[in-house]
């Protein structure tokens, strides 16, 4: 007797909305817990080893303090803090927006993030880290 396997049915479509619902609410968990404990005076949040190791920022120094900022409304804050985070934030924002949109139109996406986009933004970071931690380019560095 030789038995057929079920066929695997395709649910991509329901794998897809399972994986933006738990996304979304790690999403509004890790804001709300940034919302409610200031990084600046609660210990608790992860200490960039880059930073600590050598004194230069990295990309991703003051990201933290402002998300905090941008939480509670104070986009110079959140600007001076890291810049680069908050345009990062702006964009993927446009982007998702933009995707979700032509998704509920039932229009043709192309996927969310293309890999054209990950050397320039390679290079993006890599620019603004060596500004930052110029003297000139001080402005960059979280405060």
């Amino acid at each position: 007797m030789n038995a057929v396997p079920p066929k695997i049915s395709n649910a991509t479509s329901a794998n897809n909305l399972f994986a933006a619902i738990v996304l979304g609410a790690v999403a509004l968990g890790i804001a709300a817990i940034i919302f409610f404990f200031n990084p600046t005076t609660h210990g608790f949040y992860p200490v960039c080893q880059f930073h600590r190791l050598t004194g230069l920022n990295c990309p991703g120094c003051g990201a933290t303090r402002a998300l905090y900022a941008l939480l509670h409304g104070n986009f110079s804050t959140a600007l001076r803090d890291n810049a680069l985070f908050v345009f990062g934030i702006f964009a993927l924002t446009l982007r998702g927006t933009w995707f979700a949109a032509k998704k509920l139109r039932g229009q043709p996406t192309v996927e969310f993030f293309p890999i054209k986009f990950l050397w320039p933004l390679l290079l993006i970071a890599l620019v603004f880290t060596v500004l930052r931690n110029l003297p000139a380019f001080s402005f960059l560095s979280p405060a």
